[in-house]
């Protein structure tokens, strides 16, 4: 049987804080376990208010943290055990950062396209800078954007969602199997945020890429999951299909995220969820 795409076993993470009766534990995440196939693309959904957890657990799955207990495998390999400049390389060819904020994801005296170029050279096996140019090229234009348009420009010189786009062209060049999204549309306009929620699904759809989208947005994890898992002070409280869940919440917490959501529909106005037709149809939340 293959191993899972990336598989979390009962993890944990625990921090220590030091307080007016000295040190204490503090736990930011509890016993979190699911896994994700390699042979079925999906869009796993994490959602969480601040201090739910959702962030310090990305951060383990892209090993910038390491759990207090519990394991985190990517094909059956801890990723505790990619120590080593080889060995990190090589987990970042399968799993790929967007950050919140794009501004903060590139050196603003670096022109965007080196980064691009240095990235194909890096992960995307381009042996020279014309191949890097065209790897460039076609990730650019998998985003909605083009070479010509970002090459030479440094990072104020585009929006928030062309920068948004780029990185996450600069992601698609190492050819992931796996994109690790914290809140990468909270920075960006409201206009655009749909054009990248919807470039998410293509990457699902059409690129085979499984995604991790973490957010605090209950009507775009509604939109675009496949499963979704909630959190809440470190705790999942409800997990399962995206719908199902959201549809009817169970959790009181999940029930409280859910009353607070009055979402734009895709004709401009805004509904609310309690008249939403629960059908076949889609519909944002």
């Amino acid at each position: 049987m293959m191993a899972p795409l990336l598989g979390l076993s009962h993890v944990s993470k625990i921090f220590g804080a030091t307080g007016p009766l000295g040190r204490r534990r503090v736990p930011a995440v509890s016993d979190v376990s699911f896994a994700l196939q390699a042979e079925a693309p999906e869009i796993f959904t994490i959602v969480g208010q601040s201090g739910s957890g959702k962030t310090t657990l990305a951060r383990m799955i892209l090993g910038m943290e390491a759990p207090s207990e519990g394991s985190i495998r990517l094909a059956g390999n801890d990723i505790g055990h990619a120590r080593g400049a080889r060995a990190r390389r090589l987990f970042m060819a399968t799993v790929q950062p967007i950050f919140q904020n794009p501004f903060e994801a590139f050196n603003p005296l670096r022109q965007l396209d080196y980064y691009l170029f240095l990235t194909a050279r890096r992960f995307g096996q381009a042996r020279d800078q014309r191949q890097a140019q065209t790897s460039a090229d076609v990730a650019l234009r998998q985003v909605g954007l083009s070479l010509p348009e970002v090459a030479g420009r440094y990072p104020h010189e585009l929006s928030g969602g062309q920068l948004q786009r780029a990185a996450i062209a600069r992601a698609l060049l190492a050819k992931p199997k796996l994109i690790v999204a914290d809140e990468p549309v909270s920075m960006v306009d409201a206009s655009l945020r749909m054009s990248i929620v919807n470039l998410f699904k293509t990457l699902r759809d059409e690129l085979g890429i499984s995604l991790i989208y973490i957010t605090h947005d209950l009507a775009t994890a509604y939109y675009i999951s496949d499963r979704i898992l909630i959190m809440h002070e470190g705790v999942v409280v409800e997990s399962g299909d995206a719908r199902t869940v959201l549809a009817d919440p169970q959790h009181p917490y999940s029930r409280q995220l859910k009353d607070a959501v009055l979402v734009p529909d895709f004709a401009g106005t805004s509904v609310v969820h309690d008249t939403m037709e629960m059908s076949g149809t889609q519909r944002p939340l």
